[in-house]
């Protein structure tokens, strides 16, 4: 098959309550488009920090959109509004602003995220709008933040009290740094996102709490997307989780993923991986790009029509 072309494109997105968020655009050249795809990214992160991915992507005709989520990377102007969230309910109101900008779609429509961000697309589909839901043809969930690891997770009063801190200070800001030696097993890339300024490591009480909440519903299975809610009747679901991952829990994705009742739905497992699969070193990074557009085209069907955008 043909090496589809791409061009790149950055932007911004203004919210219904008027915040503008950074946006970048990996967009397949004419009319060579098989699918389109919404990424979120997760904690200290940005989203130009995938570039081979988003190029894979758009080389097998997939156009990528991306943003840098309130309070993260190039949407923060102010020190003071790093990890400047807002409560869940924000955060799900932001991805439903993004996906408005894309809807009605000319082709199949994907939503991902990665770890906290691939936390927030379980919930939003498992919550969000149905007449959103109706329009996406599949979700997909990297490392996503349902639980954290065992060696880091804070202890039941520890979440208690920040809760109620949260309350009291929403907008206090805390730095909690992530470990770069287990973000990948690429010296290289752990020592890119550590020098990063973009990645700042800051959350608000707020920020934070919402963070671990939605990860407590996820993991008590109280937040449980419904088969008929998605496109055609059925939400489709990948999700994907390195087992050497020492920030987010792989066991607790597995229990998600066995426990949903989904009729699509599919785990793909790397034996050893860390959290950012998608910098992985050497073909690594390759092979996971790969196993996305593939579950990603295999659910495009003879009726599916190619943008002619």
């Amino acid at each position: 098959m043909a090496t589809a072309r791409f061009t790149t494109f950055e932007g911004t997105h203004k919210t219904d309550d008027g915040v503008e968020l950074y946006t970048k655009t990996w967009k397949v050249s004419g009319d060579a488009a098989k699918a389109r795809m919404l990424f979120v990214h997760g904690f200290s992160d940005h989203c130009n920090n995938y570039p081979v991915f988003f190029e894979h992507l758009a080389n097998q005709g997939i156009d990528v959109y991306a943003f840098d989520q309130r309070g993260w990377g190039r949407s923060v102007t102010k020190k003071h509004d790093r990890g400047l969230t807002g409560p869940t309910t924000r955060v799900l109101a932001d991805i439903t602003s993004m996906l408005h900008t894309l809807l009605p779609t000319p082709v199949p429509l994907f939503v991902m995220g990665h770890s906290m961000g691939g936390a927030e697309i379980l919930h939003y589909a498992s919550t969000g709008p149905s007449e959103i839901l109706s329009q996406i043809r599949g979700f997909i969930s990297s490392a996503p933040l349902i639980a954290l690891h065992p060696s880091t997770r804070p202890f039941r009063a520890t979440v208690l009290a920040g809760r109620l801190a949260g309350r009291v200070l929403p907008k206090f800001q805390l730095v909690q740094k992530l470990e770069p030696k287990w973000l990948s097993r690429d010296p290289e890339q752990n020592k890119l996102w550590e020098q990063d300024e973009l990645c700042h490591d800051t959350g608000t009480l707020e920020g934070l709490a919402g963070m671990l909440d939605r990860g407590i519903q996820l993991e008590s299975f109280k937040v449980m997307p419904r088969d008929s809610a998605g496109e055609g009747g059925k939400i489709r679901l990948l999700a994907l989780h390195g087992t050497g991952d020492h920030v987010n829990d792989f066991a607790a994705t597995k229990a998600y993923v066995e426990k949903s009742e989904l009729s699509d739905k599919e785990l793909r497992t790397y034996d050893g991986w860390y959290h950012n699969m998608h910098a992985e070193p050497g073909d690594d990074k390759l092979m996971f790009a790969n196993h996305v557009s593939e579950w990603i085209l295999s659910r495009l069907g003879p009726e599916d029509q190619k943008s002619k955008l």
